[in-house]
């Protein structure tokens, strides 16, 4: 039987909590007992998240620092994989690479980046994680791909993390969380979503049963090295409340589901601290999940959550 994973929980912030600079947010956050936070990566959303990931990582002790996640069109491999391994080796190891094939059709449209469709664009991601992971090894690296070309390059700054800081790799499509499967330290298991555009229909995708069928391929793929492999949910929809039936209740149009299958998914988590305790509990040992990441508006009402699975008395 596989071994259990320890309970963990990040923060997506969009910017500083109210009142307090992000320097202060970020030692909030550590205060409360989470793991990590997560900067998005979407041009009309919070600060830059190189900026943003290296400010809160001088400002703690503990704090991982991530990104909820690069989107690969944006960024060439090879001048992220330096600017990271500077944040990983200036923070002494914490940093964890979140990479996606980007979706966000805002982001595109308004630079000019052209978007691509789906299959080129994780065909894209594909060689850009080759490449990070490339230029955080040992010696020179080459890299003759469709999208990147590498020549003879040792990258530098080598990082703290030997061979290279976690790769978190989310996503909902078979193709993507087979590729994850084989190269991701971290697999955000995720409802499918190709473009920004059809986020309605994603919510179709985060019922339970079909979460079944993804983890399913995860395993398939993983063999061996799927207990290597944390699994995190981004949690839409997190909210202490003593009415979880009519939180979930005011979402079944927008979902399309019964409010027993919404609050069912691991995207969503609605009720006391008990219910809630009991349901992480569930997602851990159904599907594997043990890292989950809460959205800023409710970072500090889920802290009672975190007292009861990972402030324990030591």
């Amino acid at each position: 039987m596989t071994q259990l994973r320890e309970f963990r929980f990040g923060v997506e912030m969009m910017g500083p909590f109210q009142g307090s600079t992000w320097a202060e947010s970020a030692r909030e956050l550590e205060s409360l007992g989470y793991s990590t936070m997560f900067a998005p990566d979407h041009i009309d959303e919070g600060y830059g998240p190189i900026t943003a990931m290296a400010t809160a990582a001088a400002s703690t002790t503990t704090l991982i620092v991530a990104t909820a996640v690069f989107a690969a069109d944006f960024r060439h491999p090879a001048v992220l994989a330096r600017e990271l391994a500077s944040i990983d080796l200036l923070s002494q190891g914490r940093l964890e690479v979140g990479i996606g094939a980007g979706y966000q059709v805002l982001d595109y449209s308004r630079t000019g980046v052209p978007m691509d469709e789906p299959r080129v664009r994780v065909d894209r991601m594909i060689e850009h994680v080759k490449v990070l992971k490339g230029l955080w090894g040992d010696g020179p690296f080459d890299f003759d791909g469709d999208h990147y070309r590498i020549g003879s390059l040792d990258g530098s700054p080598a990082p703290f993390t030997p061979g290279g800081p976690p790769i978190f790799i989310a996503g909902g499509g078979r193709r993507m969380l087979t590729f994850a499967a084989c190269v991701a330290d971290i697999i955000g298991v995720n409802p499918s979503l190709a473009l920004s555009t059809e986020r309605t229909a994603s919510f179709l995708d985060a019922v339970p049963k079909n979460i079944d069928a993804k983890i399913s391929w995860i395993k398939e793929a993983a063999g061996e090295r799927f207990d290597q492999i944390e699994i995190n949910s981004w949690l839409k929809h997190a909210r202490v409340t003593s009415d979880s039936r009519g939180a979930a209740d005011r979402l079944t149009s927008l979902w399309q589901a019964e409010p027993e299958e919404i609050l069912a998914s691991p995207f969503v988590m609605f009720g006391t601290v008990d219910e809630i305790v009991e349901r992480l509990h569930t997602c851990r040992e159904r599907w594997g999940y043990s890292y989950f990441t809460v959205q800023q508006p409710a970072a500090r009402d889920f802290a009672p959550v975190l007292d009861r699975l990972v402030n324990l008395p030591r």
